[in-house]
C-alpha cells in the first residue's frame, strides 16, 4: 500500500465537487493547474476568479518534503511553533551532506561519521513530531518523492527548488523556504501569488538521440532563467503523452531553471504505469476513478491560446539534442552547432569529466539508455577519453540497475559510481586538483551549471545535457562531438559510429530493493527529547528576530552593490558550507562572498565605511552589526535565482542587513526575505541602480505608512554631500507587511499558536 493512502483517498473524494464549483467561479473550462490550485484553497471560493500574477491566495498543501540541508533550519523554526506533531504528512531526506570523493561505500560511511550529530538531530525531531525519515544513502529527495509520494492532482511543497520534479506525476509541487514549510507543518495556510500560465504544446515523438531532457533544455533557451517567474508551465499534447513518467519528471525538474513556480502534466497511461511499477497500484486505481479531473478540460487543449497566458509549440519529431551552458542553464546550443559556438567563444573542448545521474536524470530509463552506449563502447573497442561518473537517484534505482547488469557495464567502461546522493550536482564533490582553478570543461546531466557550483572552480565550464549525450561525449572526450554524424577511432584504429541509445521505460523484471532506507517516526513522540549541544558548531537553536522599530530606517550603510548574476549560490554557497546549515551564526560567514562588487569587480571584497578598509563581506557586516548600524544590499536582475535555500535570506537578516534593493527578484528568494522580516524592494526605475555610490548612507522613507501598492522612497546620501531620492516598488500585501512589522512570519506563528 502506498504511503498516506487515506490522505490521497480524501483528496480524490472531494475533487469533482470542488472543480465543478471552481469552473462556475472562473466561468470557463479549467486548465489542470487551475483544477489543482482551486481544489486546494484554504478558504471558500471567491466571488470572482483570482487574478493571475496579482492575487495572493492561501492554500492547504497535502504534504511537505525537506532535504537534510534545508530541513535543519526549517525544523529549528518549527520547534518554536508550539505544535505537538506535524499537521500534514511530512518527510526528511538525507541526500545533501554526502561528499562524492572515492566511491559509494567509502563516501557514505564517511558522511555518516562526519554528520552523525546532524543526522541524530533530524532523526529525533522526526520521531518527536511525526515525520518520516529517509536515511543517508536512501536517495535524492526528488527521486524518492517521485517513487513513493507524488500523486496526480496533489499539491505539495518542499524546501528545495527542485521539488517541482513531482510534476512528472501530475502534481503541483513547489519549492519553498523553510519558513513556508514551517507554516504548513504547523497547520497554517500557505500563501502564493496566483501564477500566470504557460502552455507548452508538444507534438510528434522523440526518437534517436533526442530525449525528454532536450525538451526542457530547448524551453530554457526560449524562456531564459527568469521567463517562468511567477508562472506555472503546463505541458500537453500527443508529444506529452508519449513521454515516460520519469521523462516528464526531468522536464518539470529543470523548470526551476527558468524560474517557474512549477511545471506539470496531465494524468495519462505513462503515469499509471509508473505508479503500478513503484508499488502504488492503489493510487493508480484511485486516479483512474477521477482521471477526468486530473487533466485540463478538453476545450483548453483544443484552443490553448484562449486559456494560457503564453503558448509554446515544440515538434518532437524535429528536436535535436542540446547542450546548455556554460555558467547558465539557459544558454541553449543544439549539438550540431556546438563546434561553431565553442570555437567562437574559446571554450575548452577537451572534456575532463562526464557525470550522469542526480535528481534530474537518474531514472531506470535514463540509466538504461546511457548503459546501452557504454556497452557499445566496450563492444566496439572504444575507450572513454573522459572520466565518467554515475550518481544513482535512489537505492531502489541503484539496486535494480546493479541487478540488471548496468553497473557492471559502466565499470567496464571505467566509470565510478557515487553514493545515492546529490554529490557533484550541488558542489559536494571533492574533485582532485579543483583548487588549482585551471580552465577546463565538464559535461553533466544535472540541472544547474552556475560558476563554481560543481567543484568550486570558477574556471570549470559546465555544460548540461541528457545522460545519453553526456555518455557519448565522455566516450569521445570532445565537447564538439556530434554522435548523430561523427565517428570515433577505436583501439584497433578503425572508425566506428555510435548507434542511437536504447533503453526501457521501466525495468522488465520490476523494481527491487533490500532496504529502501525509510524509518517511520515513533508512535508516540511526546517522550522524545531533542538535544542541541550549546557548544556545537553544526547546530544552534534560534532566537526570534527583533520586531521593526516603528520608524523609518535612517543611516543605513551600503554593504555591497552586486553586479550581474547573483544567485543563491553567490549569496550563500553550498559545498563545504553545507555543514553549517543548522548553525545560523557560523553559516553567516559565507554571506555574499560570491557576489561581484560593482565598484571593484572583485568577490568578497567590499569597503567598510567605518574604517575605509576593504574586507570580506561578512566581516564588514559584522562590524556594522556591532555598531548597531543597519545596511542595504543592492542587486541586479533576477536576484536570488537558483536554490530555495532560505539561508540566503536568514544570513543577511541575522547580521543586520535591513533592505535588499534589486532590479528584479527570483520568486522563492523574494518570499524568503519577506518571511524573515526583511524589506525586499525593486527599483521603480532600473536606471537608478547606476546612481548608487560606494560610500552611500541610505534612508528608507514611508515605512510608517507602509501599504500594499504604495512605493517607498529611498534617499541615497553621497560622500560629496549630494542626495539622490528614488522610488522603490514592492509586492507586499497586508499580511506580509505584518510579517515585516513583527520581525518575521515565525514571530506571528509563535504568538498565534500560544494564544
Amino acid at each position: 500500500m502506498a504511503f498516506d493512502i487515506e490522505m490521497i483517498r480524501k483528496v480524490y473524494a472531494g475533487l469533482g465537487a470542488k472543480i465543478e464549483l471552481a469552473r462556475k467561479t472562473v466561468g470557463k473550462p479549467l486548465t489542470l493547474t487551475e483544477k489543482i490550485l482551486y481544489s486546494h484553497l484554504s478558504e471558500a471560493l471567491p466571488a470572482k476568479p483570482y487574478e493571475r500574477g496579482a492575487s495572493y491566495v492561501d492554500f492547504h498543501p497535502d504534504r511537505v518534503a525537506m532535504q537534510d540541508a534545508t530541513a535543519q533550519m526549517a525544523l529549528l523554526q518549527f520547534m518554536q511553533a508550539g505544535r505537538r506533531t506535524v499537521a500534514v504528512p511530512s518527510t526528511v531526506h538525507c541526500d545533501h551532506l554526502i561528499t562524492a570523493k572515492s566511491n559509494a561505500k567509502e563516501d557514505l560511511d564517511r558522511a555518516i561519521k562526519v554528520n552523525q550529530e546532524v543526522y541524530n538531530f533530524l532523526t529525533s525531531v522526526c520521531n518527536k513530531y511525526g515525520l518520516g525519515f529517509w536515511k543517508p544513502g536512501a536517495g535524492i529527495i526528488h527521486q524518492v518523492v517521485l517513487e513513493n509520494y507524488a500523486f496526480p492532482g496533489g499539491l505539495m511543497i518542499g524546501t528545495d527548488s527542485h521539488t517541482v520534479n513531482a510534476g512528472g506525476l501530475g502534481m503541483i509541487a513547489i519549492g519553498v523556504g523553510g519558513a513556508d514549510a514551517c507554516d504548513v507543518m504547523a497547520g497554517l495556510p500557505w500563501e502564493l501569488k496566483m501564477p500566470k500560465l504557460i502552455g507548452v504544446h508538444l507534438t510528434g515523438k522523440l526518437s534517436g538521440w533526442s530525449s525528454a531532457k532536450d525538451i526542457i533544455l530547448k524551453v530554457a533557451g526560449i524562456l531564459t532563467v527568469k521567463g517562468g517567474t511567477d508562472k506555472i508551465v503546463e505541458y500537453f499534447g500527443p508529444g506529452a503523452e508519449s513521454l515516460s513518467g520519469t521523462g516528464k519528471g526531468t522536464i518539470c525538474n529543470m523548470g526551476a531553471e527558468i524560474g517557474a513556480t512549477t511545471s506539470t502534466f496531465g494524468y495519462d497511461a505513462a503515469m499509471e504505469r509508473y505508479l503500478r511499477a513503484t508499488g502504488r497500484a492503489d493510487v493508480a486505481d484511485l486516479a483512474n476513478g477521477v482521471k477526468q479531473h486530473l487533466t485540463a478540460d478538453p476545450e483548453v487543449y483544443a484552443n490553448p491560446s484562449n486559456f494560457f497566458d503564453e503558448v509554446i509549440e515544440i515538434n518532437l519529431d524535429e528536436l535535436e539534442p542540446y547542450l546548455n551552458g556554460p555558467f547558465t542553464p539557459d544558454r541553449a546550443t543544439p549539438i550540431s552547432k556546438m563546434k561553431e559556438e565553442a570555437l567562437k567563444n574559446g571554450w575548452p573542448t577537451h572534456v575532463e569529466v562526464g557525470l550522469i545521474g542526480s535528481c534530474t536524470n537518474s531514472s531506470y530509463e535514463d540509466i538504461s539508455r546511457a548503459a546501452s552506449l557504454a556497452k557499445q563502447a566496450v563492444d566496439k573497442k572504444l575507450k572513454a577519453k573522459s572520466q565518467f561518473t554515475i550518481t544513482p537517484g535512489s537505492e531502489q534505482v541503484r539496486f535494480t540497475i546493479e541487478r540488471d547488469g548496468f553497473i557492471s557495464i559502466f565499470n567496464q567502461m571505467g566509470a565510478n559510481v557515487f553514493a545515492n546522493a546529490c554529490g557533484p550536482c550541488i558542489g559536494m564533490w571533492d574533485r582532485k586538483d579543483a583548487d588549482k582553478q585551471e580552465k577546463n570543461t565538464i559535461v553533466h546531466s544535472f540541472n544547474r551549471n552556475f560558476s563554481k557550483r560543481a567543484d568550486g572552480n570558477p574556471n570549470t565550464h559546465a555544460f548540461v545535457g541528457s545522460p545519453e549525450l553526456v555518455t557519448a561525449i565522455a566516450i569521445s572526450g570532445d565537447l564538439c562531438f556530434n554522435p548523430l554524424t561523427d565517428t570515433l577511432i577505436n583501439e584497433e584504429g578503425k572508425a566506428v559510429k555510435l548507434d542511437p541509445p536504447t533503453g526501457q521505460e521501466l525495468p522488465p523484471r520490476g523494481f527491487a530493493v533490500d532496504d529502501a532506507g525509510f524509518l517511520a517516526p515513533a508512535a508516540d513522540g511526546s517522550k522524545v527529547e531533542v538535544l542541541v549541544n550549546p557548544k556545537s558548531d553544526r547546530l544552534q537553536l534560534l532566537d526570534p528576530f527583533r520586531a521593526w522599530e516603528g520608524v523609518d530606517l535612517k543611516g543605513l550603510k551600503l554593504l555591497i552593490k552586486a553586479k550581474g548574476k547573483c544567485t543563491t549560490d553567490h549569496i550563500s554557497m553550498a559545498g563545504p558550507w553545507l555543514k553549517y546549515r543548522g548553525h545560523l551564526d557560523n553559516i553567516s560567514n559565507n554571506m555574499l562572498i560570491g557576489a561581484v562588487n560593482a565598484f571593484n569587480e572583485k568577490t568578497d571584497n567590499v569597503k567598510n565605511q567605518l574604517t575605509g578598509a576593504y574586507e570580506s563581506v561578512p566581516l564588514v557586516q559584522r562590524s556594522y552589526k556591532a555598531g548597531n548600524i543597519g545596511s542595504i544590499v543592492v542587486g541586479d536582475e533576477n536576484y536570488g535565482e537558483g536554490s530555495s535555500r532560505e539561508h540566503a535570506a536568514m544570513e543577511p537578516r541575522f547580521l543586520g542587513v535591513r533592505v535588499v534593493l534589486v532590479k528584479s527578484f527570483a520568486r522563492i528568494h523574494e518570499t524568503n526575505l519577506k518571511k524573515q522580516g526583511m524589506l525586499g524592494l525593486t527599483f521603480a526605475n532600473k536606471e537608478d541602480y547606476n546612481k548608487i555610490q560606494e560610500d552611500d548612507s541610505i534612508d528608507v522613507l514611508g515605512l510608517t505608512t507602509f501599504k500594499p501598492g504604495v512605493p517607498l522612497t529611498l534617499a541615497f546620501h553621497h560622500k560629496d554631500g549630494s542626495t539622490d531620492e528614488i522610488k522603490a516598488n514592492h509586492s507586499y500585501n497586508a499580511q506580509q507587511i505584518e510579517w515585516f512589522k513583527a520581525g518575521g512570519a515565525l514571530n506571528i506563528i509563535r504568538s498565534s499558536i500560544k494564544a
